[in-house]
């Protein structure tokens, strides 16, 4: 078996026009396609980052909470790569996304910080 690469990652939000105004411009993800399944009442909306992944956000009715914190089991977090983490919390910031304390990879010694999407899914910014 061979694995090339991380295809996509499913993301389903409780807000849709607020997860969607999130990730296009405030993270400035570019809307792929989007579509909307009326059998299901739900969006799908494809997302690039930076051209070569895809994250898949769904809107579904009344979806059930997901415990993300204090360390629940399943997926813990998603990560972006970013050349420079200070630059990229400050324009976060600076668009009403409160992200932590820079911290430092004690293992690579590279820089990441920690945010949230508007369901409070824990994102992170990590070095180049």
């Amino acid at each position: 078996m061979m694995l090339n690469r991380i295809h996509h990652v499913a993301i389903i939000c409780t807000d849709y026009e607020k997860s969607k105004d999130f990730y296009v411009n405030i993270l400035g993800l570019s809307v792929v396609q989007e579509v909307y399944r009326a059998e299901r009442k739900s969006y799908k909306l494809d997302l690039s980052v930076g051209g070569l992944y895809q994250i898949e956000l769904f809107s579904f009715e009344n979806p059930p909470e997901r415990p993300s914190r204090p360390e629940a089991a399943g997926l813990r977090h998603l990560a972006f790569e970013v050349d420079d983490v200070a630059s990229v919390a400050a324009v976060l910031n600076s668009r009403g996304v409160k992200t932590e304390e820079i911290r430092i990879d004690e293992h690579t010694g590279k820089e990441f910080t920690f945010f949230s999407d508007p369901d409070g899914l824990p994102l992170e910014l990590y070095q180049h």
